[in-house]
């Protein structure tokens, strides 16, 4: 069973994520077991204090390397980690391929970014990979954490129903999905393309293929 653990300042924003859909089903299942953890029950300050002013001034509150350092030597007195990974706006953008990775390495531990963001000590020596959901900021991490823990889980084997789905998804293959359609074939004149009602796979296939390629020069040349 893969384990990942969450720290988080605002741990309430994580409970929704993993509470329906695919995420829960692999919970449920045994496949994946998510663990998230409040920073401030690490906190060794009478008044669980997490986070602090910036020296050399400056807006905004950072968030202090004790209960950083705390919750993570304690997560691994219990469980080795392939990764401990911090969510932050400013690193390199999460990829299929990373996802890919991720879903077959060990245990992972996320830390979830807040406030102006981590004392740098922390991301210097206690983090060993640092991803971004893109180039915007968020309130915390934990919205990124919850995306990269989906894209993670739904890959591991036994989490979705047909395993094939996830190897044909946007990205597997350095391209963009093409188009899909269901019932009914005709709906207010707008008819479905011919060729996926031809029941020739080996058309369709090629259909697909031509579209992939197509909307992947569009939308990512």
């Amino acid at each position: 069973m893969k384990i990942i653990d969450i720290i988080s300042a605002t741990p309430e924003l994580l409970k929704s994520p993993f509470s329906g859909s695919i995420m829960s089903r692999a919970i449920e299942k045994g496949i994946v077991q998510v663990n998230i953890h409040d920073l401030k029950d690490f906190s060794n300050n009478n008044k669980k204090q997490i986070d602090d002013y910036q020296y050399g001034g400056g807006s905004g509150m950072v968030l202090m390397i004790e209960p950083i350092d705390n919750c993570i030597s304690h997560l691994k007195k219990s469980n080795d980690y392939s990764e401990v990974i911090f969510m932050t706006p400013d690193a390199k953008k999460l990829t299929q391929k990373i996802s890919n990775k991720l879903s077959i390495s060990g245990n992972l531990i996320i830390l979830c970014g807040h406030y102006k963001g981590i004392d740098q000590r922390v991301r210097d020596n206690l983090v060993t990979m640092e991803l971004s959901i893109g180039d915007y900021v968020l309130s915390g991490g934990e919205l990124p954490a919850a995306v990269l823990c989906d894209s993670i889980i739904r890959l591991i084997p036994g989490v979705l129903n047909d395993e094939t789905s996830a190897l044909e998804d946007s990205f597997q293959d350095g391209l963009i999905a093409p188009p899909v359609y269901t019932r009914p074939s005709k709906y207010k004149n707008l008819k479905v393309p011919e060729i996926l009602l031809s029941g020739d796979p080996k058309k369709v296939k090629e259909w697909r293929e031509k579209k992939s390629d197509e909307k992947t020069k569009v939308i990512k040349p």
